[in-house]
């Protein structure tokens, strides 16, 4: 195994980490995935011509958003898999917050950007914290941001109810100070950010059946021989007149 040298977790550790991640990666699409939902042939169309794409890749660029949509949230587990093995209290566990040390009566809520929680999910993580600290009068609370607009460690100030709330205890914390909190070292991120390409590719290297498989272009002109025109028919197939559809 390489060495990774990170120093806060073993090479063993953040290897499997992140194999189990890559392994969860969803790696198959086909032509009923592809179109669980129905793909727009309109908007492939726009997309296509006003970028200056062939519909090849109009339809591989809609294939990918499809798969990385599905994987976003495993990016999520990515990062809170790795405080499994930060020792001295920490866990995951299987439901409450994400991370925990109740040894230290820290609680753990952990977002990948500062902007993927809207108004609602905001207010009901905020009152969770509340709650916590009703619960444990020695418990602090922290929102962790993947991807914060700035390094920090800060309370965190929201609007409930019209009013503004704010608790020295209910905090609003960067990647890397909370990697700082747990691993005692400030830059314990910096480096796992460094070394994670090498650490990806040795697991894609000793891994070769994790490759994607992609059919939809296959099924796809098994349907007609021209891409566009298939995918019109796949949307409009019952629609008046599309019997006699054909591109340009």
């Amino acid at each position: 195994m390489t060495p990774y040298n990170l120093g806060f977790i073993s090479d063993e550790a953040i290897y499997n980490n992140v194999k189990e991640t890559v392994e969860s990666y969803r790696r198959e699409i086909t032509l009923l995935q592809f179109n669980e939902h129905i793909v727009d042939p309109i908007k492939l169309t726009f997309d296509s011509i006003v970028y200056d794409k062939t519909i090849s890749q109009s339809i591989a660029d809609e294939c990918f958003r499809q798969i990385d949509k599905s994987n976003a949230n495993r990016i999520g587990y990515f990062h809170q898999n790795i405080f499994k093995h930060a020792g001295n209290g920490w866990r995951v566990p299987k439901e409450g917050f994400d991370i925990e040390n109740e040894d230290l009566h820290i609680f753990v809520e952990l977002k990948n950007k500062h902007n993927t929680m809207n108004s609602a999910s905001s207010q009901k993580t905020y009152m969770k914290m509340q709650s916590k600290l009703l619960d444990d009068d020695n418990a602090t609370c922290y929102l962790v941001e993947v991807i914060s607009r700035h390094s920090k460690d800060e309370p965190w100030k929201i609007t409930l109810d019209k009013r503004q709330h704010c608790h020295k205890k209910i905090r609003r914390m960067s990647m890397d100070k909370f990697y700082e909190m747990v691993f005692g070292d400030p830059k314990a991120f910096f480096k796992l950010c460094v070394a994670l390409p090498t650490i990806i590719k040795d697991v894609v290297n000793n891994n070769k059946g994790l490759a994607l498989k992609n059919t939809v272009y296959e099924e796809l002109t098994k349907e007609h021989s021209d891409l566009l025109t298939a995918l019109y028919m796949l949307a409009f197939s019952s629609y008046e007149g599309f019997e006699n559809f054909t591109n340009g």
